[in-house]
C-alpha cells in the first residue's frame, strides 16, 4: 500500500488494510508512509513492514544529491521485494513513481489520479469525487476482490505511557478539544473553544501538535479552570490513547478528528471551507456543524472575510451534544 500522508488520510486508508488482511490472511502487507506519521502504523499486527520516506526533506533543493541517492536506494529495495500487487491510494506523481518502481505485475490506482500518476498503473479504478475518502479507497479494495463490509478501522491498541496513565488518573471523565487545523480558515476561534470548555460539565483536554501549543494555552487560560492544554506535549500514540478514553470530542477538520471518529467517540466536527461529504468524520458517532452560507464549502486556505466558522456559536455545539444525548450521560 502506498499512502504516505496525511494523518487523516492514513486513518481513512485503514479499512483497506483491514479488508486486505481479512480477505487474504496469508498475505504480507507492506505500507509506504511519510516520516512523521509512522507512529500511527508502527508495530501494527497487520503490517509486515513500513517503508518510511522523507518526502518533506525531498523538497529541499540543497539536499538534491542526498535525495537522489535516497530515492535510488528506495526504488532498488522496493524492486528487490518482488511485490505481487501494489495499491496507490495517494494518486500523485511521487506515489505513482514509487508504485512503478516496484515493477509489480499488478499496480492499481485511481482513474482520476493527479499529476500523471495513473500512467504508472496497470489497472485503474474510478473512485469519484463527491464521495467520502473511506468509501473511495474501499473501491480499490473491492476491485481486487476484497470483502469490504463491515468497515473497520484497525487502530492498534497501545499500552498507556506513564504520562498518559497520570493524566487519566487525574481526570477519569474528560472531553477532548482539537483547536488545530492545517488551514487557518478551518480553525474555530480559540475563544469559542475556551467558552465551550467553561460550559461543559466535565474537564477538557486540549490536544494537538507543537504548532497548536500557543492556542492550547490560550484556551486553558480562558476556560475558567476547566481545560488543560496538552498540545505539543504528547506523541501520536499518546494522543490516540487519550482520545480512546474520552467521553466526547469537539474538533476542527483535522487528523485527530478522524482518529476520534475511527474510535467511535461521540464527536462534534466543525466545518467551514471544506466538504464533510468527502472528508468529514466517518461513522454514526459523529455530527457535523456547517455554516449556512452560499460560499461554503469554498476550499480556500485564506479568506479576507472568514464568516463561516464565526457563525457557529458555542450554544450550537452544546445543542448538538444534547441532541446526541452525550451531555445527559455525563451529568
Amino acid at each position: 500500500m502506498v499512502k504516505p500522508s496525511s494523518l487523516g488520510d492514513i486513518v481513512h486508508a485503514l479499512p483497506v488494510l483491514d479488508a486486505l488482511n481479512r480477505t487474504f490472511p496469508q498475505a504480507k502487507i507492506d505500507w509506504v508512509v511519510a516520516k512523521g506519521f509512522e507512529a500511527l502504523l508502527d508495530h501494527h499486527p497487520m503490517i509486515n513492514r513500513l517503508w518510511i520516506i522523507h518526502k518533506d526533506r525531498w523538497k529541499n533543493l540543497r539536499a538534491l544529491s542526498q535525495t537522489a541517492a535516497e530515492i535510488r536506494s528506495l526504488f532498488q529495495a522496493l524492486r528487490m521485494e518482488r511485490f505481487d500487487l501494489v495499491l496507490d491510494l495517494q494518486g500523485l506523481l511521487r506515489s505513482g513513481l514509487i508504485t512503478n518502481a516496484t515493477k509489480a505485475p499488478v499496480r492499481v490506482g485511481f482513474a482520476e489520479a493527479r499529476e500523471g500518476s495513473r500512467l504508472f498503473y496497470t489497472h485503474t479504478v474510478k473512485g469519484g469525487r463527491d464521495i467520502h475518502a473511506v468509501d473511495r479507497y474501499l473501491k480499490i479494495a473491492s476491485a481486487i476482490g476484497c470483502d469490504t463490509a463491515p468497515v473497520v478501522f484497525p487502530l492498534p491498541l497501545l499500552k498507556d505511557t506513564d504520562a498518559v496513565s497520570r493524566i487519566k488518573a487525574e481526570s477519569d471523565v474528560y472531553a477532548i478539544l482539537v483547536p488545530g487545523a492545517r488551514w487557518a480558515t478551518k480553525r474555530w476561534p480559540a475563544e469559542r473553544f475556551a467558552a465551550l470548555a467553561a460550559a461543559l460539565p466535565v474537564r477538557s483536554m486540549v490536544i494537538g501538535s507543537r504548532a497548536d501549543a500557543e492556542t492550547g494555552l490560550l484556551i486553558e487560560r480562558h476556560s475558567q479552570g476547566k481545560a488543560r492544554s496538552l498540545a505539543g506535549k504528547t506523541t501520536l500514540p499518546e494522543l490516540i490513547s487519550l482520545t480512546r478514553a474520552a467521553r466526547l470530542v469537539v474538533t476542527n477538520d483535522s487528523g485527530p478528528m478522524h482518529i476520534a471518529a475511527a474510535l467511535g467517540i461521540p464527536t462534534i466536527a466543525i466545518f467551514g471551507p471544506t466538504n464533510p461529504v468527502r472528508t468529514g468524520p466517518y461513522g454514526s458517532s459523529s455530527l457535523v456543524l456547517t455554516p449556512d452560507l452560499p460560499c461554503a464549502p469554498c476550499y480556500k486556505k485564506t479568506c479576507p472575510s472568514p464568516q463561516c466558522l464565526e457563525g457557529i456559536g458555542v450554544d450550537r455545539v452544546l445543542e448538538a451534544f444534547h441532541a446526541m444525548g452525550t451531555l445527559h450521560q455525563l451529568i
